[in-house]
């Protein structure tokens, strides 16, 4: 068995290499920027007022006027507007351009008025008050986005605002999750006694979806020929392939045979870890296609595609990741030499720390104890205490 550092080093020897496309901006959600956001104008692009309320010349105000006749209205969305009577003042709404011959915007809260004229009932006013002013946040041709940042709800704005309809995005990996196992029948079948319903390519195929892949699913049957039949045709038609099941050292674990048979190079089988000790990585230079065959049990399964997969995933599209850490909060003890990942349950106390309440389940076969879990937190092999306060990484699984 090798080391999960190992295991790591040797899938993100491996990355797989986008190449560019473009998709239209409402597609654009979750994938790989590949061209940088610049402004096409000012940001904003005039002086925009930020308050409903009136517009005045500020000079007037510091010469001693408090009393401004009502002179006009500027909306948001109409064209700029003259104060032509610096001793007057236009009405003006949040978004309208400042009005030209004004400077500076009283709050409707801080004015009243009586006869079309209003009265500023305050002192505590400057030149530029509640104004945005034109360039103040970008100037024209910065870049406000760069390349290679993944599309969020903030970016998907920042395009539109500078008239992005269509953007440069790294392309996405092809990727099958294949379901191995004759026990395992369809989501909407009745199971017997003796069988169990397919869940893993469903869990994995979601977190994969985190990332905008979408994966086909397949199925082999626990036999030989079918094995074999499926991995040599999968290999043609996809980037990466992920399977779940069949990697052990049972009779009917044909995967690794198979996937050498068919010009897979094997990296490693097997890691010093719990969950997960069966894990299979191999790639073929043939077909460029990656390899992860990872065991069948669903805590097992789920948690090598969160500990494994999607970093490699990240690392192939050159996006930073932010190593997370959590502070133990209870007391555990584990006595294989092996690294052990704990289901937890977090939370960030008032000091600003992620701390991490264990959830252990009733093993790599608990699907649903994930439900009460968030995340993996990795303890250490060489030792058996993990005392609470201590700090270990941590791989989340849940959206905070």
């Amino acid at each position: 068995m090798i080391t999960v550092q190992e295991a790591e080093n040797a899938i993100l020897k491996r990355l797989y290499i986008p190449c560019e496309e473009s998709v239209k901006l409402e597609q654009s959600a979750g994938r790989i920027l590949r061209e940088p956001l610049t402004a096409d104008r000012p940001f904003p692009p005039f002086d925009r007022v930020s308050m409903d309320g009136i517009a005045i010349s500020f000079d007037a105000y510091a010469n001693g006027q408090r009393l401004f006749p009502v002179k006009g209205v500027a909306a948001a969305g109409a064209p700029q507007v003259v104060l032509h009577d610096p001793s007057g003042c236009i009405e003006v709404m949040t978004g309208a351009v400042t009005p030209a011959g004004a400077d500076t915007v009283i709050r409707y809260e801080d004015i009243s008025v009586e006869d079309g004229v209003a009265k500023i009932n305050i002192e505590d006013v400057h030149r530029h008050l509640n104004v945005h002013g034109e360039g103040s946040d970008r100037s024209l041709d910065e870049v406000i986005v760069p390349a290679g940042i993944r599309m969020t709800p903030a970016e998907i704005g920042v395009a539109a605002s500078v008239g992005k309809s269509f953007l440069k995005v790294a392309t996405l990996p092809r990727v099958v999750v294949i379901s191995t196992g004759d026990e395992l029948v369809e989501v909407e079948a009745q199971p017997l006694p003796h069988q169990i319903r397919k869940s893993n390519e469903y869990q994995i195929s979601a977190a994969l979806l985190g990332r905008g892949i979408r994966a086909d699913r397949r199925y082999i049957e626990d036999t030989k020929e079918e094995v074999d039949r499926v991995i040599a045709e999968c290999l043609k038609q996809y980037d990466v392939m992920i399977l779940s099941g069949g990697v052990s050292a049972g009779k009917f674990d044909y995967i690794p045979k198979a996937m050498q048979d068919n010009g897979v190079e094997k990296h490693f089988h097997k890691i010093s870890q719990r969950p997960g000790k069966p894990f299979w990585f191999g790639s073929s230079d043939e077909h460029r296609t990656t390899v992860f065959a990872l065991p069948g049990n669903p805590v097992s399964s789920f948690m090598c595609t969160v500990r494994y997969i999607i970093p490699w995933l990240d690392a192939s599209m050159q996006v930073e990741r932010r190593n997370q850490q959590a502070v133990l909060m209870e007391d555990y003890h584990f006595h294989p030499d092996l690294t052990y990942f704990l289901q937890v349950r977090t939370e960030v106390d008032s000091a600003g720390r992620i701390c991490a309440y264990p959830e252990t389940g009733g093993g790599s076969g608990d699907l649903a104890n994930l439900v009460r879990a968030d995340s993996f937190l990795e303890l250490p092999r060489g030792r058996n205490d993990f005392k609470a306060g201590e700090v270990f990484p941590l791989y989340s699984f849940r959206q905070q």
